[in-house]
């Protein structure tokens, strides 16, 4: 996904990502401010569960606007259930952030932001052959989002800060091997679930998102590393990546179901 074209901020900002991607405005466009009260309990969800391979952790790369953390096209790790009729196979995971501690997650719930969200992105290897394929499919893709708040230090992000000063600039790959991203869940997997899209382009439509109703810490100390990152490449002026949020998208008639 070539990030030449849009950004976060300026004249190729979200506000006119429609310009270049008219699906922004689109029926199913994520994130979504989640309205507790018109939630639906639905029995028939079921929970979900991950199975991941830590040895399928591969690389950390400094993408411009984020970093990720890749994962081998490796079968063994998978989610299943909750949603989803089918296995969806883990491709990365990346998290979004706010200049301030009070304003870096997509998601909000009843209005409220939190610090920062995780996304664990997966494709489904039931139906297509790999990513590039699943993208574009309605049934392509699942993602899991856990919000992130501000207070106790956590423990379970540390490995991945720790190699953030090895991708500081944009383009910059680095090993980051053995690490089971299912650490950074919370102790609870009860979820909202609803139909959505990429939250920054190509924004494709094809998304169902679990979204964990319990959320994770992080400290002021550990937000702060991840807004050091660097948008600009190895000797260019430096650009810190000081927020990479978009601000949630109008509903349309979509229904958030409940597992709890």
């Amino acid at each position: 996904m070539a990030n030449s074209d849009w950004a976060y901020e300026g004249q190729n900002g979200p506000e006119n990502w429609s310009k270049l991607y008219p699906i922004a405005n689109g029926n199913n466009q994520s994130p979504i401010d989640i309205k507790t009260s018109d939630v639906k309990h639905d029995t028939s969800l079921k929970p979900f569960s991950v199975s991941y391979n830590a040895a399928s952790a591969k690389e950390i790369v400094n993408v411009g606007h984020s970093f990720h953390v890749n994962f081998e096209d490796n079968s063994q790790s998978v989610l299943k259930g909750g949603p989803l009729s089918e296995d969806y196979r883990l491709y990365q995971f990346h998290f979004h952030w706010g200049k301030t501690d009070d304003q870096g997650s997509e998601h909000t719930v009843d209005g409220v932001k939190y610090s920062s969200e995780l996304h664990i992105v997966h494709w489904n290897s039931a139906k297509y052959a790999n990513m590039h394929e699943a993208v574009n499919k309605a049934d392509g893709l699942a993602i899991i989002g856990v919000l992130v708040k501000v207070g106790q230090a956590n423990p379970k992000l540390q490995k991945i800060l720790d190699a953030l000063s090895a991708v500081k600039t944009k383009g910059k790959k680095a090993p980051f091997t053995n690490f089971d991203p299912a650490t950074l869940l919370p102790p609870s997997l009860d979820y909202w679930t609803y139909s959505g899209s990429l939250t920054h382009p190509p924004l494709c439509e094809t998304v169902t998102w679990l979204i964990c109703k319990d959320n994770i810490t992080i400290s002021s100390e550990q937000l702060a590393q991840f807004r050091s990152l660097l948008a600009n490449a190895e000797g260019e002026a430096a650009v810190p990546i000081l927020h990479n949020h978009r601000l949630p998208q109008p509903l349309k008639g979509r229904t958030v179901r409940a597992s709890f």
